[in-house]
């Protein structure tokens, strides 16, 4: 894994993602998922080309189920998007990093 993509758990949640800096883009995974294999090296990527302004993260649902339990996450892969510890933006499903960009440009975060 790429360095600039930060492995969460339940123990430093709070500390990465909602007391963040700056925005971060969490993506909610599980190791035996696909899709989540392809949305792997996007997140990646999307990571090293906007490092400067927002963080990337990843969380193993079946590792920390308290935390996909709390964002209501059903499916995987799940992108949430958080801004000044609030969940911001929720979808399901592997995203292209135009999308990916598309929505942080929405959310006027690039």
């Amino acid at each position: 894994m790429n360095p600039t993509v930060t492995r969460v758990t339940n123990q430093n949640f709070n500390d990465a993602v909602l007391n963040a800096d700056r925005p971060v883009l969490v993506d909610f995974w599980a190791p035996w998922c696909a899709p989540c294999r392809m949305q792997n090296p996007i997140l990646e990527e999307l990571a090293r080309e906007l490092d400067d302004v927002i963080r990337v993260v990843k969380i193993d649902v079946d590792d920390n189920a308290e935390l996909s339990a709390r964002y209501g996450i059903a499916s995987v892969p799940s992108i949430l998007v958080f801004q000044a510890g609030q969940p911001v933006f929720q979808s399901a499903g592997v995203k292209t990093q135009d999308q990916l960009t598309q929505i942080l440009r929405e959310l006027k975060i690039v």
